[in-house]
């Protein structure tokens, strides 16, 4: 129910973006001093991507939205990413854990350096709940596209296994991270990183697959 609430609230606000576009995706803008605005051409090509594979209807700009603000809740699926340091204050936990209990969803993607300050302010959100290693059988690894070996690897950092950890809050996964993974750093415009073409593709179905999951996802217990 708080689901289908969540998205009355999205359908009602439609209009606000473009009568063309069912909605649009929204980059967290954090203080701190991390450099919430990394991996500029990322979210443009995974938005054509899955409007193009998966006949979704994203626009195709995004917005930068502060934790803080009450239009956080105009975004179904927000993305938070970065090198550095984090914080939240008390009014972003409150607003940010509001957001995902009514059934928004956000994705964390570890640009190198994340994760000991995400971790921290993630706590302050959901203290009450951990990340944890989501299983290779998870649906957000099936759906549309499979990973039958989890999240793929896409830049090497400290050249660690890729790790899709989930944040759950009553039985549903309302927070994927992908860590020593850097799935932005794929989506990005093929001259950022001169990945090749195999490796943008696959952070590109996998980020659809994140997409897919945060719009469709089901009422599991984890």
């Amino acid at each position: 129910m708080k689901k289908l609430i969540f998205f009355f609230l999205i359908i009602s606000n439609t209009i606000f973006y473009s009568q063309d576009y069912s909605f649009k995706i929204g980059v967290l803008k954090y203080n701190g001093g991390g450099d919430w605005y990394a991996n500029p051409t990322a979210l443009p090509n995974l938005i054509q991507f899955c409007n193009k594979n998966l006949n979704t209807n994203i626009n195709p700009s995004y917005d930068e939205i502060e934790i803080g603000n009450s239009e956080l809740f105009n975004y179904p699926w927000v993305h938070l990413t970065g090198h550095g340091n984090v914080v939240f204050d008390s009014r972003e936990v409150a607003n940010l854990r509001a957001y995902l209990i009514a059934g928004g969803f956000l994705h964390i993607s570890d640009n190198y350096g994340l994760d000991p300050f995400i971790r921290k302010e993630m706590k302050k959100v959901f203290p009450e709940a951990d990340f944890i290693e989501l299983p290779l059988n998870h649906e957000i690894y099936q759906t549309p596209y499979l990973f039958k070996n989890g999240l793929p690897k896409i830049h090497e950092h400290d050249n660690n296994t890729p790790l899709g950890l989930g944040l759950f809050y009553e039985g549903k996964l309302i927070c994927f991270y992908d860590y020593e993974c850097d799935l932005g750093d794929g989506w990005e415009d093929e001259e950022v990183h001169n990945d090749s073409e195999e490796i943008r593709t696959k952070a590109l179905k996998m980020g659809a697959n994140i997409v897919t999951y945060a719009l469709m996802g089901a009422n599991e217990v984890n």
